[in-house]
């Protein structure tokens, strides 16, 4: 349904609309918004009387979970269930700190993926990512501003920031030295937490991870 309206999943967050937006049937609606109103995806969160604009964004942690269990399988097909205990042991690599076992996984996981037609390009592979890391209940946002140009990934834990730079048939080693070139780690420096740099590049005819490079910024 989103592909439909055009919609990313990581896109499903705070947005100002009219009441007319998003109180409407979803019979007649050009939107997903009325839809994932009345599903109760997304609420009123906020009322600005003087530009009569409502903020509506997901309720609580509980329905962003609901949500992203209900996407999972547009983006990995028939392996739902496989992908549910992928992302039980995922969520123990990353709070070990072991990102390089994280990926091992997820290009085993991802490799298994019968292939779909929206594979071509960098987007779905940040989608697929925005949507496990989001099931591992971490912070996670994309298109991260900086001073130099944006972040494709930040995903923070309780002990780690990760800056993550996605590329598709190219290499790791591009997107490494992207990060440093536009020395991305220096927006996160007052975060409070160690910052590390992940580099990775996804391969579009195995449609998984080719290869990534992962380095300790501070």
């Amino acid at each position: 349904m989103l592909n439909k309206f055009g919609v990313e999943p990581s896109e499903i967050g705070p947005l100002a609309a009219k009441s007319s937006a998003f109180d409407a049937p979803t019979e007649t609606m050009t939107t997903i918004i009325p839809l994932l109103y009345q599903s109760g995806y997304i609420t009123i969160k906020g009322y600005d009387e003087e530009l009569d604009l409502y903020t509506l964004d997901i309720p609580n942690k509980e329905v962003r979970l609901g949500l992203m269990e209900s996407l999972l399988p547009d983006y990995v097909a028939s392996k739902t269930s496989e992908a549910t205990t992928m992302v039980a042991y995922l969520s123990r690599d990353i709070r070990n700190g072991d990102m390089d076992a994280a990926l091992l996984r997820l290009q085993t996981f991802l490799s298994a993926i019968p292939q779909c037609d929206n594979t071509k390009y960098e987007g779905h592979y940040q989608q697929i990512f925005y949507i496990i890391f989001s099931l591992l209940d971490y912070y996670v946002d994309v298109e991260v501003r900086t001073p130099r140009g944006r972040v494709d990934m930040v995903l923070r834990t309780q002990t780690t920031l990760y800056i993550l730079e996605l590329k598709l048939d190219k290499s790791a080693t591009i997107g490494m030295e992207q990060i440093n070139l536009k020395n991305y780690p220096e927006r996160f420096a007052l975060c409070g937490l160690p910052v590390v740099k992940v580099a990775v590049n996804f391969d579009s005819e195995s449609c998984t991870l080719g290869d990534w490079i992962i380095e300790k910024a501070f």
